[in-house]
């Protein structure tokens, strides 16, 4: 189970930091990811860890430099630091949970098993 918050309102070239809390077991082949979906648009991936002996990460091209996902162990909890942002980044954003991903299928929303009920960031210019 997936629990998404901390998106808002906010200006062009503020910061904001999305936390998902993460429950149940997960086993040792795992990826989170956060996607995102504007209005009208499909569900886009922005960044996941990806868990399979060591940790790799990813990162689209349009938030490469800007975000960068982590994740507290001891609170089961991944976040999202997004500096910089921009109107563009404006979207409902998603915490998602895979099981055995490889590097081919990590950006695909079709990939992930579990989903976070979403929370709003709203970037105004």
């Amino acid at each position: 189970q997936l629990q998404a918050s901390g998106g808002g309102l906010v200006q062009a070239g503020d910061s904001l930091r999305l936390s998902c809390a993460a429950s149940g077991r997960t086993g040792s082949n795992y990826a989170l990811a956060w996607f995102r979906q504007a209005p009208g648009k499909e569900r886009d991936f922005v960044t996941a860890i990806r868990w399979s002996g060591g940790t790799t990460y990813y990162y689209s091209d349009s938030v490469k430099g800007r975000f960068t996902i982590s994740r507290d162990n001891a609170k089961s909890t991944v976040y999202l630091q997004m500096n910089s942002l921009k109107p563009e980044d404006t979207a409902v954003y998603y915490c998602a949970a895979g099981l055995r991903l490889i590097t081919s299928t990590i950006r695909f929303p079709t990939s992930y098993n579990y989903w976070g009920q979403g929370t709003l960031v709203t970037v105004s210019s």
